[in-house]
């Protein structure tokens, strides 16, 4: 990411779909086989992630915009006035909206997203909700170099604010270079809100991506749609299934896609052969305590300053300055 302005004050336009189709060739063709998880959320996607984030099992969503609510008066106050809040990956902008009513007189909110419907939306939305806020939305795999857009207001400093527990699905040592050119991005005096899952019981975190109703099943196996739809490949999606394990070793949620047969997948030109109970990788999702998750950040050059968390201490909304000198 960089500070620099853009040519147009706003960049809603999707990420270049030539991407999708190399990454999944790359992904397939590699061992294990994986499937980037970025792609889960074309609209088909995003909508049942939205679907998730209701389930009775799936405590994270709830959990944090419970844990911002209840403490939104302090969070604003440690991220201070007249302030820059760049989101990542803010979907529909739940938590956002509460964390913004909170500010004291904000001055720029710069979404970044890689879903443009949602993005349309939610930055409609806002403006309705919050007229006289800057609002410059940029769609954009943030897991890239983004060019920023520079505000017609100066703001006092930015926060980089990332809800969810996206950073769990890094690999640990690439989750230290995504903070570390985040904390390029905060500058001077400036900081990080982020939202981290916590370690818990095995049984907690099994059933969280491996609901009842199915709709983590259907959210995974969309992947595969997706590359139907969009890539002319030709996945039968009845011979896949859906499983999602927790590796207390590592410390992290490992969902798959499971062949059910010995089968041939075609794509591109390129033929995948897929053998009975074959596996692709389609998400990590790392789970930290406290003291670890302070600890990777302080590898990318911020210093914690505060944790909120739940009774049951499930999850974690964590800030963090950058380390001055």
């Amino acid at each position: 990411m960089s500070g620099d302005s853009l040519t147009a004050p706003e960049q809603i336009s999707p990420p270049e779909a030539s991407d999708f189709i190399s990454d999944v060739i790359a992904g397939l063709s590699s061992n294990p086989r994986t499937l980037p998880y970025k792609y889960f959320y074309d609209e088909r996607g995003a909508a049942l992630f939205q679907k998730i984030c209701e389930l009775p099992e799936y405590y994270i969503t709830r959990t944090e915009i419970d844990i911002l609510d209840r403490n939104r008066a302090e969070i604003a106050s440690h991220l201070g006035p007249n302030l820059e809040l760049i989101g990542l990956g803010t979907g529909a902008g739940t938590k956002t909206r509460i964390l913004i009513e909170a500010l004291e007189t904000p001055a720029v909110y710069i979404p970044v997203d890689i879903s443009e419907k949602q993005l349309h939306e939610s930055t409609a939305n806002f403006r309705k909700i919050f007229p006289d806020l800057e609002i410059l939305p940029v769609c954009a795999d943030y897991l890239q170099p983004v060019v920023l857009p520079s505000p017609h207001h100066k703001p006092a400093r930015n926060v980089v604010y990332f809800p969810g527990s996206t950073i769990g699905n890094f690999e640990p040592d690439e989750a230290v270079q995504f903070l570390r050119r985040v904390a390029n991005v905060c500058r001077e005096k400036g900081g990080l809100l982020i939202g981290a899952d916590l370690k818990k019981a095995r049984d907690v975190l099994e059933g969280a991506y491996n609901d009842r109703a199915g709709v983590t099943a259907q959210f995974n196996l969309n992947l595969l749609a997706r590359a139907n739809r969009e890539l002319g490949a030709d996945f039968d999606l009845d011979q896949w299934r859906h499983r999602a394990i927790y590796n207390s070793d590592a410390g992290r949620i490992e969902m798959y896609l499971i062949s059910e047969s010995d089968q041939f997948v075609y794509l591109d030109e390129q033929r995948f052969h897929f053998r009975r109970a074959e596996k692709i990788v389609t998400e990590f999702s790392y789970k930290y305590s406290p003291e670890e998750f302070s600890a990777l950040a302080g590898k990318a050059e911020f210093e914690f300053a505060q944790m909120w968390t739940d009774d049951a201490r499930l999850f974690g909304v964590f800030y963090f300055v950058v380390r001055s000198g």
